[in-house]
């Protein structure tokens, strides 16, 4: 059952527009990528192509951020950064407010987002699908960097552990979601025997900030959520802490991945790269809003797809995840 809905989710989230006629499959090395890609260095991404015709360099650029809470809160969060952006890489930069991560992967595919912060659990999809290179995340200035996946329930209800999740009604986010779907789905079923619709009731509220919102309220009996939103949520006065309570926390994975479109032209990618090197977060919105996280997130470091979302793929492959692509 769970293999059955990944796949679907998978293909519903990649029911891109058609691609241009020139992006054709090349003979060449590729892994998990796309047809259109390659990977001639074996780091897993796709190279940038090598005909200069099929390299991009548009008058603006457009940013989208992980749709895990609202928009428009983020909107102006990243402002100080697309203009540090702007007068790095010479262009206008505009903010694309992603409402899921399917939109968001569809536009990198379509060639419509540029430059982007992926959430874990869609970073995946979006490198072998729509030609995402993930370079950077954020991190605290000792390097330290993560989040955990956490099983929540209402903090005066009768669900004590995780066995008691049968038959309850459990929010997962979406398909895509790393700590919203995919482990918590992994975890339920392989250590606990707890399989969704089988053994419990499923609801899927599309963005964390729902599913906490929706524990709270009584609309969920649980969910499964990344902590690092709720850090944010509760320093925000956004949900009240004692309505809730954490039955299960994971071991710490990746946050979320930024990088750029594979197709970039390389002075413009390598522009867009030093922008995250050189932007300095003292004061800005920015670390106001991310250094509420555990550990908190104060600077941009460097990362690699092979290294960082090693444990994502494992997952992805233990539930059966294909990133196919179509």
């Amino acid at each position: 059952m769970l293999r059955r809905i990944l796949t679907l989710a998978v293909l519903a989230a990649l029911a891109a527009p058609p691609l241009p006629a020139r992006a054709q499959a090349q003979d060449c090395p590729r892994g998990n990528l796309d047809a259109r890609f390659c990977d001639r260095d074996g780091d897993l991404v796709a190279d940038a192509p090598t005909n200069p015709r099929e390299l991009v360099d548009p008058p603006v650029l457009v940013f989208a951020y992980t749709p895990v809470e609202d928009p428009s809160v983020y909107r102006t969060v990243w402002q100080e950064f697309m203009d540090h952006l702007a007068r790095t890489t010479g262009k206008r930069v505009q903010f694309f407010a992603v409402q899921s991560n399917a939109a968001q992967i569809e536009a990198m595919r379509a060639g419509r987002l540029h430059v982007a912060g992926f959430n874990t659990g869609s970073t995946p999809l979006a490198v072998n699908c729509a030609g995402f290179a993930p370079f950077s995340m954020m991190a605290s200035r000792q390097g330290e960097f993560g989040y955990n996946m956490e099983i929540i329930v209402q903090a005066d209800g009768p669900i004590q552990r995780i066995e008691d999740l049968r038959g309850r009604l459990v929010a997962f986010t979406a398909q895509t979601s790393n700590s919203g779907f995919k482990a918590p789905s992994a975890l339920l079923e392989s250590q606990f025997g707890l399989r969704a619709d089988r053994d419990f009731r499923t609801a899927f509220s599309g963005r964390h900030d729902n599913s906490i919102i929706g524990v709270a309220n009584r609309d969920y009996e649980a969910a499964a959520i990344a902590n690092s939103v709720l850090t944010r949520m509760v320093a925000r006065n956004a949900v009240d802490p004692a309505r809730l309570r954490t039955i299960y926390r994971s071991d710490p994975f990746p946050t979320t991945a930024y990088g750029h479109a594979h197709n970039l032209a390389p002075e413009l990618a390598a522009n867009v790269r030093k922008a995250f090197e050189t932007f300095n977060w003292q004061g800005t919105a920015l670390l106001r809003e991310f250094e509420k996280n555990v550990p908190p997130a104060e600077a941009f470091i460097p990362i690699t797809y092979r290294q960082h979302w090693g444990v994502v793929r494992q997952i992805d492959e233990a539930i059966g995840v294909r990133y196919t692509c179509r």
